[in-house]
C-alpha cells in the first residue's frame, strides 16, 4: 500500500497537506490538494474508491505502516495533519487529550462548583467512570487535587495542556 500511496500522493510533513502527483480521479488535476473535510473536520482522501483519514495516511506515508491504534492530533485540531502533531494513542489516551466541556464554568477540566456543598468539587475520569477527588474551599486547592490525580494516572503523556496545571502556574503566589 505504501508504494501505491507514494505513486499518487505527495505529503508535506511540515504542513500536513497531501497533493495529487499521479492518476487522480477524473475531476481532480495533478497538483491539486487531496482530500475533503468530513462533518467533524477530519480530512478524508479517496483512493481507489476507498476513503482514508489523512492523519492515518500521514503515518503510513512517513513511517511505512498503517497505525493499529487511534491517531491523536496533539493540538486537538482535526485538520492539522503535520507529522509532529500526530501520534499513535490508545483510545483512553486520546480521550484524555480532549477539549473543555462547553458547560464548564470553572475554566479547569474536571472541576465544578458543587451547589449543595458550596465548595469546588474535583473529579477525574478513569476507565470511563468519574472518581471524586473531594470538595475544596478554593479553586486553587481543587486544581492541586486535579493536577496530582492527572500526574498519578499518567495524563501528562496524553494531555499536554492541563488546565489545572496552567491555573496553578498562574496563581503560584496565592495562599
Amino acid at each position: 500500500m505504501i508504494t501505491q500511496l507514494k505513486e499518487v500522493l505527495e505529503y508535506n510533513t511540515d504542513t500536513g497537506i497531501f497533493t495529487w502527483i499521479g492518476s487522480p480521479a477524473k475531476n481532480v488535476a495533478i497538483g491539486d490538494m487531496a482530500g475533503t473535510p468530513d462533518k467533524d473536520g477530519y480530512i478524508m482522501i479517496r483512493i481507489n474508491r476507498r476513503r482514508y483519514m489523512a492523519h492515518r495516511l500521514a503515518i503510513l506515508y512517513t513511517d511505512g505502516y498503517m497505525p493499529e491504534l487511534t491517531v491523536d492530533h496533539i493540538d486537538r485540531i482535526p485538520w492539522h495533519n503535520w507529522r509532529l502533531n500526530l501520534r499513535e494513542a490508545s483510545y483512553q489516551c486520546q480521550n484524555r487529550n480532549c477539549g473543555m466541556n462547553t458547560r464548564n464554568t470553572s475554566g479547569i477540566k474536571g472541576i465544578s462548583w458543587h451547589k449543595m456543598g458550596g465548595r469546588w468539587i474535583a473529579k477525574i475520569c478513569v476507565d470511563r467512570r468519574y472518581k471524586s477527588l473531594g470538595l475544596y474551599d478554593t479553586l486553587l486547592d481543587a486544581s492541586y487535587a486535579r493536577f496530582a490525580a492527572e500526574q498519578c494516572l499518567g495524563f501528562q503523556d496524553c494531555d499536554l495542556n492541563s488546565s489545572a496545571k496552567m491555573y496553578i502556574e498562574q496563581h503560584k503566589g496565592e495562599v
